[in-house]
């Protein structure tokens, strides 16, 4: 669809106004919310992710970019948010120390609220003793990790360590995501779960509470 390539044209050159004038438009066309965000604004972010893994843009660029997503997920947001009467499951989630990039982190946890799961952002720069703070205050069944930058993908291993210690649930589980982050990474710092887009996070959470987690309520 030519508006929903537009928009995804507009996040990768950072074109924040356009990209607000095109997600009203398409709402206004009765495009579902969900093709909005996957189809145009998540999809013009994943050009950014390429180019940013393949150095051919930086984290200027991917700033830029973001914001300008930022803008067309403010509009949809409110459409995106489910009627919730029965949490399937709580999960924490937070960008670890040292980063200050949500945007990824942000689609998560939309595209997880929409599948009906409480969902406690504890935002960005989040250091490992708030990480177990969050996990004593909230008793969550799952924690999600984010990271943009390779100098701060390292502190995961850290927080995985120290959450599973203290963990009050012995089968919580951690998840991580991010640009930079990949599969052998997450099985190298023992993370429960690997996910490189907001899709994939929800099936993965799915899979995990399914095998790990339900039968133990």
């Amino acid at each position: 669809m030519k508006i929903l390539k537009e928009i995804a044209n507009n996040v990768e050159k950072g074109d924040s106004a356009t990209v607000k004038e095109l997600v009203k438009k398409a709402l206004s066309q009765k495009i579902e919310t969900e093709e909005i965000l996957n189809s145009g604004l998540v999809k013009g972010m994943d050009v950014i992710g390429v180019k940013f893994k393949n150095n051919e843009v930086f984290i200027p660029e991917v700033l830029i970019a973001t914001r300008a997503m930022k803008a067309g997920m403010d509009i949809i947001e409110p459409y995106l948010t489910p009627e919730k009467n029965r949490y399937k499951a709580k999960i924490v989630m937070g960008t670890v120390k040292g980063d200050l990039h949500d945007i990824g982190k942000k689609i998560v946890c939309m595209m997880l609220e929409r599948e009906g799961y409480e969902i406690v952002d504890i935002g960005i720069d989040v250091s490992q003793k708030e990480f177990l703070r969050a996990m004593k205050r909230e008793n969550p069944d799952m924690i999600g990790m984010s990271a943009l930058l390779t100098t701060t993908m390292a502190y995961m291993k850290e927080i995985i360590e120290e959450v599973k210690k203290a963990s009050v649930k012995k089968h919580v589980k951690i998840i991580i995501g991010g640009a930079p982050i990949t599969q052998s990474f997450a099985d190298e710092i023992k993370a429960d779960g690997y996910a490189p887009d907001g899709a994939s996070a929800a099936d993965l959470v799915k899979n995990l509470l399914k095998k790990y987690i339900y039968q133990f309520k």
